[in-house]
């Protein structure tokens, strides 16, 4: 099909992307008796030269998403898995660079998390962690990157140290206020390094470990009068202690835990029973920045 200009009229074509989304990948590593495992989900989007095959149809400049499934598949086994970031660097580039018309590759990647069955040291046998899912986005457009990491669904809980009180009242507040609460939230987070592609890359899996334990231990050592302010002191720890981190957004939905009421039963509550409600939830979110950088990281996390 031969290459057409834009039609004619009022419609003009704006941003556009595709790719192929949700690439299962398990990567065995067998070292001897011992044998490692990643498990990732990848996703690639590809933008640049598309203009003709909207307008007119031509697939000439179109590398088919299925050839994106394969090559992941391909580099899980040429280059192997040192850890997600890395594995999206390399998709990244290949991308951008092996293709002319393509000028940004966009990759995200989720890894579930698995632990060895017996000896920690050695075996085959593993079984999923109940945990947090781990996730990377890298952009590249051929000159800088950019790589936002982070996790989600990893639920914490202080059954102390949380207050609630001193908020505003009107003539719809029935919320009693709380001395001594249950804090419990489920931590939805990405961070933005501030490495572009000069220099040294981050160590990865070093990093993201730091910043996950720099997170839990904010949470539970912040004496809490609000989920925001619990939320900053979280955010502000990672910035302060990870040098290699710009930015980081959370979002926490406060995962409620209302006292049972046992009076019917003779029976008195004293901060010891509750009713766990999942719904509806508060949602609190934020961003913390390094002094002197801007916000990159979307509002809506979803919008990565």
């Amino acid at each position: 099909m031969a290459e057409t200009s834009r039609p004619a009229g009022p419609a003009i074509l704006a941003q556009n992307q595709y790719g192929k989304a949700e690439n299962r990948v398990v990567r065995i590593t067998r070292d001897g008796a011992t044998h490692h495992i990643k498990d990732l989900n990848v996703s690639v989007t590809l933008s640049g030269d598309m203009d003709d095959v909207h307008y007119s149809g031509s697939n000439a400049h179109v590398l088919p998403t299925d050839t994106t499934k394969n090559t992941v598949y391909a580099f899980a086994k040429r280059y192997g898995i040192e850890s997600a970031e890395q594995f999206g660097i390399h998709l990244a580039r290949h991308f951008v660079t092996s293709q002319e018309a393509i000028r940004t590759a966009r990759t995200r990647i989720e890894e579930y998390a698995w632990e060895r069955i017996g000896a920690p040291d050695g075996g085959h046998s593993f079984v999923r962690k109940g945990q947090e899912v781990r996730l990377t986005q890298v952009f590249y457009d051929g000159t800088s990157w950019q790589v936002v990491s982070g996790l989600k669904d990893l639920v914490v809980l202080n059954s102390t140290d949380s207050e609630f009180w001193g908020y505003a009242k009107d003539e719809y507040t029935t919320l009693p206020e709380a001395y001594d609460r249950v804090l419990a939230t489920e931590v939805s987070a990405r961070w933005r390094y501030g490495w572009t592609g000069e220099g040294d890359a981050p160590d990865w899996d070093a990093s993201y470990a730091e910043t996950r334990r720099h997170l839990l231990e904010a949470f539970a050592g912040t004496y809490s009068y609000s989920l925001q302010q619990t939320l900053y002191e979280m955010g502000a720890r990672v910035i302060r202690e990870r040098a290699e981190t710009d930015e980081i957004r959370l979002s926490l939905p406060n995962k409620h835990h209302f006292l049972a009421d046992l009076t019917p039963f003779g029976l008195t509550n004293d901060n010891e029973v509750y009713l766990a409600a999942d719904r509806p939830y508060g949602l609190i979110e934020a961003t913390v920045l390094r002094e002197g950088r801007e916000a990159a990281i979307p509002v809506d996390l979803t919008n990565l």
